[in-house]
Order: C-alpha cells, then structure tokens, then sequence
C-alpha cells in the first residue's frame, strides 16, 4: 500500500507546511473578519466548533492517507466505497471546490494588496489584476514540482506564522474586555458561521495528497493532521479575541475583508498594518500554492484512473499537463466573475459534503485502517448537522450561492454518469 515518488521525499515539516499554509491563508485573512460580522464577539466559539468538526474528520483523513498514500488522496478515497458514477461526481465536486478557493483566497489577495500599496488610491480595478496575477504567479512556480512546493511552503508558513505569533501576543495586552462580552446569538447564525468556519480549517485535505511522497506515511501522516489541525484551532481563537478585543463593532464592518491587517493600528500602529497587510499577502499565497498542489496531483491521478481522459494528462511542461491549464483559465474566470462572499459560501458546502464522504469511506473501511467507528460515526454526525444547518441558513440568505451548488451538484453528477458511460465504450 506504501508507494513513495522518485523524488526526494517530504518531511514531516513540509507536510505540515502545507496543511497550515492551506488552512491559515484562507481562515484568517480570508475569513477572519467575515465570521466576525456573523457572530461578533462570539467568534472565537465558532472557531472552536469548527475546528472540532474538522479534528473529526482530519482524523478519517489521516487513517485513509496513512494506509492508502497516493497523490489522489480524496478522490481515492471515494473509490474505497462508492459505485463509478458516485466516485466520478465526488472526484468532479472535490476539483470544482479546490478551484474555488484558489479563486477566494486569490480575492483575498487583491483585497489586501490594493490596501498595502494602494490606500486611498484605489481603482475598481486594481483587485482584479493583482488577484489574476497570483494565481498566473503561483500556478507557474507548481509547474516546478512538489518538492520545491514543500520548501517554499516552510518559508512562508515559517515568516507569516512568525509575524501573526508576535501580534497575538502583544496584542493581548491592548485588548479591550468590555468588547470581549459574548452577545446572544441564534442557532441559524452559529450553523452559518460554523460553516465558514469549517472552511477555514478544510485546507488540511491537501496534506492527503503529499502522503505517496511520504517515507512512511504510515507515521507520518496521522502526526502531520493531528498537529497542523490543533495548531491551527489555537491560532485561530487567539487571534479572534486579539482582534475582537482591539476593534469596535463599527471597524468591523468597515474593514470585513482586512480586519485582520487593522488590528495591528492600535497594536502596532502604521507600521505594524504594513507588516501585517505583507503577512497576509504571504498567507494568501502559500495557500494558493498549497492548493494548486492539491489541484495538479488530482488531475493527473484523475487521468490516470481514467476519470478525465487520458490525453487530458498530456504534458506540456512538468506538471503543466493540459488539464492543468484548463483548471488555471477556469479559475481565472471564476476569481474575475464571482465576489468573495459568494465563492466562501459555496466553497464551504462543497467542502462540508465532499469531507462528510471520506468520514463515510472511513467509517466502511474502519477495520482496514484500523480507525475508530465511533470516532468516524461522530463524526458523520457532526458534519451532517453543520451541512444541513448551512443550507438552511442559505436558503434564507444567500440564494445567489444555492442556485450555483445546485447548478454545480447537478452538472458533477451528470459528468459522472457521461463519463462511466464513455469509459465502458472505450
């Protein structure tokens, strides 16, 4: 079951580097400031709820990736347990949801970097190119290959983590604790912010496709979920009560997209926003990098199944197959045409059912992997309820973000169900 690439193997650090990198460029700066609207000063408790959701199921990941490695990771993982049809509609589902948080945390980017070097200056347009250039920037650099990913992935985490660490920890002694008070909050808006939540920590998946590159993932893998996971939720929270003890209701809403950049004026003051806003442009990137890691290894194991046809993989360039390149315009596309709320929202569900099918697999698998069928079963609970708490909530709210699931679930199952049909004929 234990297969490791030709290339120098990933450490347990650069695994790690990849699941925090993935996790920390979208949670804080990408949604930090957007739950914060939601829940206000009881954000910190969905950061907590979510990251609990996620333990669970980074728990069925690590047993699945530790026993199974390959640079598939989910999408091997559905063929365990699901039927041709059902495996190729979830492998689709995963791939659309990998591209759309390329495109949020691609947004995220422009966001600040317009506020880093442009403030006061700013054109429409401007997010737009700079949130088009990470992406061209970034799919570029994976084309050199995963290890070189690794080790710029231990440099970024490494310099951002630094920088967020140092604001927490000053920041604590400028908090306001009247602005700590938690406010009442609904079940509807703790489902919604879970949900985005969950989001937040969802990155860790991709750590699933650096197993087959692995020495030996067999005690590498559970570590590297269980760390990145646990580090992620302490990050997460503590920097929830910095930033909700040092900005007013009123700045929040202003500054949503950047909350976490403006914590650092009454920490830091100007030049602490310029160091943050620089930390953010970092996190964004590493997960972008992380992420079209995950994107590229599942393409190419996609066409090597036969999920996408064989003369998808064509290589033009290294991992800069044909397929790559179709997944780099799309997500150009959708990153121009689609606003950050609206790609969060859909993202986070696509997310929640495609984890809530590996918790599943899990589950079925339990005695090969020899994972806890209590565990994976609380698991399945848990996600089910959040999953079916967030599609209430957008049903009151957000119908732009259900019209495009539906539009996505309908079109990935019909994928799914053309494309057996094809294979058979072939």
């Amino acid at each position: 079951m234990t297969s490791v690439s030709s290339e120098k193997p990933l450490t347990l650090l650069q695994v790690i580097a990849l699941g925090i990198g993935a996790m920390v460029g979208a949670g804080i700066f990408a949604l930090l400031g957007q739950t914060a609207l939601i829940m206000q000063s009881a954000t910190w408790i969905a950061f907590a709820c979510g990251g609990v959701v996620a333990l669970f199921a980074g728990y069925a990941y690590a047993r699945l990736s530790a026993c199974y490695p390959s640079p598939g990771g989910i999408i091997d993982f559905f063929r365990l347990s699901f039927p041709a049809v059902l495996t190729i509609a979830l492998s689709f589902l995963y791939l659309v949801t990998l591209i759309l948080t390329v495109a949020m945390v691609a947004r995220a980017f422009g966001a600040y970097a317009v506020q880093l070097f442009h403030q006061g200056n700013e054109s429409a347009l401007l997010p737009e190119v700079y949130t088009a250039f990470i992406i061209i920037v970034v799919a570029l650099m994976n084309i050199t290959g995963s290890h070189a990913v690794g080790k710029i992935e231990v440099l970024l985490v490494g310099t951002k983590l630094v920088i967020i660490i140092a604001l927490v920890a000053t920041g604590i002694f400028t908090v306001d604790t009247t602005l700590l008070n938690i406010t009442p909050f609904s079940g509807d808006t703790l489902f919604s912010a879970v949900g985005l939540t969950f989001f937040a920590y969802a990155g860790f998946g991709m750590m699933a496709n650096a197993s087959d590159k692995v020495a030996n993932p067999g005690r590498v893998m559970p570590k590297a979920f269980m760390i990145a996971i646990l580090f992620t939720i302490a990050l997460y929270i503590s920097l929830a009560l910095v930033l909700l003890g040092n900005l007013s209701p009123s700045a929040l809403v202003r500054y949503a997209d950047t909350a976490v950049a403006q914590v650092a004026y009454p920490v830091w003051g100007k030049a602490g926003f310029v160091i943050v806003a620089a930390a953010a442009l970092l996190a964004t990137t590493s997960a972008i990098n992380a992420t079209l890691f995950s994107a590229f290894n599942i393409t190419d194991r996609m066409c090597s199944t036969g999920i996408l046809p064989a003369a998808w993989g064509k290589t033009i360039y290294r991992q800069g197959t044909t397929v790559n390149i179709l997944l780099i315009l799309l997500t150009l596309l959708l990153a121009l045409f689609l606003n950050l709320g609206d790609l969060a929202n859909v993202a986070s569900f696509t997310f929640l059912l495609c984890y809530l099918m590996v918790l599943v697999v899990a589950w079925r698998q339990s005695s090969v992997i020899r994972a806890s069928k209590f565990i994976t079963g609380t698991g399945i609970i848990l996600v089910t309820a959040v999953l079916a708490g967030f599609v209430v909530t957008l049903l009151s709210s957000g119908m732009i973000a259900v019209s495009v699931i539906a539009a996505a679930l309908v079109l990935c199952l019909a994928a799914g169900y053309l494309r057996t049909r094809s294979r058979k004929d072939e």
